[in-house]
């Protein structure tokens, strides 16, 4: 008996610590594999192309989207983001879930392309948190108060997922997430019984 891989999408304003909690859940889960997003925007500091992001320039960005070589793309404060189809396919066929941080939009975009998928959408503790969030990662002031404004707007997309968990304390955060995989994963709709040892555990 063994479950069907699916993706887990954390959603969320930017600088709500998607990006953390995924890096948290990763080291304690050999068997799930993290989607690196592409992007045309700069780096940030300390950000590593083919870790952090798929760096690109708008040319290749846009023949990614000719070639249908992402999930979903969307234009976000002036910056092309998008989700790679070959490493997760692949993550997929090795049996391993797969998990994203996303924006919003990719984050619906996703959903509605894959049944397969749970999505978490990430509450800031507040919005004076949320800004020093991004005025700790290094975000210019413009742009922090563009995306202050689209909180929102953005909180009231929260009810469209499946889970909203408020991203205060990071362990506690992290403990909750880890719930919903190992429920996930216990799914009926999941569970395939193998010819081998149908009573196997999951």
């Amino acid at each position: 008996m063994y479950y069907e891989p699916f993706f887990i999408v954390l959603v969320g304003p930017s600088g709500v610590g998607k990006t953390t909690v995924v890096r948290e859940i990763l080291k304690l889960h050999g068997d799930i594999k993290y989607s690196i997003s592409a992007t045309t925007r700069t780096p940030r500091k300390d950000e590593v192309h083919g870790r952090d992001y798929y760096f690109l320039d708008i040319s290749t960005f846009k023949d990614w989207i000719k070639e249908d070589r992402l999930y979903e793309w969307a234009i976000v404060y002036g910056d092309y983001y998008g989700t790679p189809r070959e490493s997760v396919d692949e993550f997929l066929k090795e049996g391993y879930d797969v998990i994203f941080d996303l924006d919003i939009q990719g984050g619906s975009s996703v959903k509605s392309k894959r049944g397969n998928t749970i999505t978490v959408f990430l509450l800031p503790p507040s919005r004076e948190e949320l800004r020093r969030r991004l005025l700790r990662r290094g975000d210019k002031e413009d742009i922090i108060v563009k995306r202050i404004k689209e909180v929102e707007r953005e909180m009231d997309a929260a009810f469209r997922f499946d889970y909203i968990i408020r991203n205060g304390v990071l362990e506690e955060t992290i403990k909750k997430v880890e719930a919903i995989i190992v429920a996930e994963r216990q799914r009926s709709k999941r569970i395939r019984l193998s010819s081998q040892d149908p009573y196997g555990r999951v």
